[in-house]
């Protein structure tokens, strides 16, 4: 008999090229570039398209890139007239994926079939058009869910100005938006977890990249897998102050409960892009004379204590542990973390989709049967 393993933990699912991870070691990259050094020198868009295709662009392929993304935020007013019949309670991520299931109505495929699997144009221009508009979806909800029209997005701006721009209605803080268009880059790729499983599934029939997209949304959506700095926010939000810290994860751990934002399946050292956002924390800290979120000093207070109490065994704060914290500096309400989260991983589920095609086949598991053996009908008539 098959053995078998829940969750398929440690089972080999594809090949892939586009990022490692080394838990051991606490080492994170795209396409063999440390996470360390794009968040550095590189941005979201050049980012983007180095998990797209593989490599850094020359400056003329990146200005087009850039351009094609700008030229391709705005979205057509069905889709607006569409959004505005949501019920405004309704959760951003469920927004998100009826909206982009929708879009593939309003932009039909050119190319459907075997055929798109072999069209790198066609693959290369759906991501593009996908990537851009899904900033701009995430920020017209929330005008529309508050009664109000969105604010039209803007070609002057880049991928992270635009979207607060779009999502608060004033020109964005620079550091602010330096700080965003580094969690893009954090969050967008990690190599095979769930959503993106579920984009090679579906990316593996052939379905449309809207499809391939939305049913990783809804993977994304699960509160196993990308709603934890939403909880860590109001983990902190409870704790209410530095000083109760120390108490509320002693009490937490002797009832061996979760301390949201700790720990990692993959990593057994702390999260590299953990402690690329806790630099940012301290250097926005300083920016503003330690004015900002007393959140950040509780947080602050909070690592600490599980510093003292969880590191020999291998657990450290995740990338999930400042970045609500940050996103709520920004003026984003915890309920749509998720959603940005979604927006910057559209990039590493489009260039899983495209590795996908390259050499596709339809997944097609095998199960272990734990069920009857073989048996008899009996007929209505004659049961007990």
């Amino acid at each position: 008999m098959n053995e078998y393993l829940p969750g398929l933990a440690g089972v080999p699912a594809t090949q892939s090229n586009i990022s490692d991870i080394d838990g051991e070691k606490g080492l994170l990259s795209y396409r063999g570039y440390p996470i360390e050094q794009l968040t550095a020198n590189s941005n979201f868009e050049e980012t983007t398209l180095l998990l797209l295709d593989g490599c850094l662009p020359t400056t003329e392929v990146l200005a087009d890139f850039d351009n094609k993304l700008r030229r391709n935020r705005r979205v057509q007013y069905h889709i607006t007239d569409l959004m505005k019949t949501f019920p405004p309670s309704g959760h951003p991520m469920e927004m998100l994926q009826t909206a982009v299931s929708s879009l593939a109505m309003f932009y039909p495929s050119t190319v459907s079939g075997d055929a798109s699997a072999d069209d790198l144009e066609y693959i290369h221009n759906m991501s593009v058009k996908i990537i851009a508009r899904m900033g701009t979806i995430v920020a017209m909800w929330q005008h529309i869910r508050h009664g109000y029209d969105p604010i039209e997005p803007r070609t002057d701006l880049t991928y992270a100005e635009n979207f607060l721009y779009m999502f608060n209605g004033v020109e964005p803080d620079p550091l602010l938006a330096k700080i965003l268009d580094v969690c893009l880059i954090l969050h967008a790729e990690h190599t095979i977890n769930a959503s993106t499983f579920s984009v090679l599934v579906n990316g593996s029939t052939l379905a449309s990249p809207y499809s391939v997209i939305s049913a990783a949304i809804a993977a994304l959506s699960g509160p196993l897998h990308g709603g934890a700095n939403q909880k860590v926010l109001e983990m902190l939000e409870d704790i209410g102050s530095p000083d109760k810290a120390d108490a509320y994860v002693e009490e937490r751990l002797a009832k061996k409960e979760v301390i949201w934002g700790m720990g990692h399946r993959e990593y057994k050292t702390k999260d590299p892009r953990a402690t690329i956002l806790e630099k940012m924390v301290d250097e926005f800290i300083e920016a503003r004379g330690g004015a900002v979120n007393p959140l950040l000093e509780t947080a602050k207070a909070v690592e600490k204590a599980c510093d003292e109490r969880l590191s020999h065994k291998g657990v450290y704060p995740n990338v999930d542990f400042y970045s609500g914290i940050l996103y709520t500096e920004m003026g984003i309400p915890a309920d749509q973390f998720t959603a940005i989260f979604a927006i910057a991983r559209s990039a590493g589920w489009l260039a899983h989709w495209r590795e996908q095609l390259d050499d596709n086949r339809i997944f097609r598991p095998t199960q272990v049967y734990t069920g009857k053996p073989p048996r008899d009908y009996v007929p209505l008539d004659q049961r007990k």
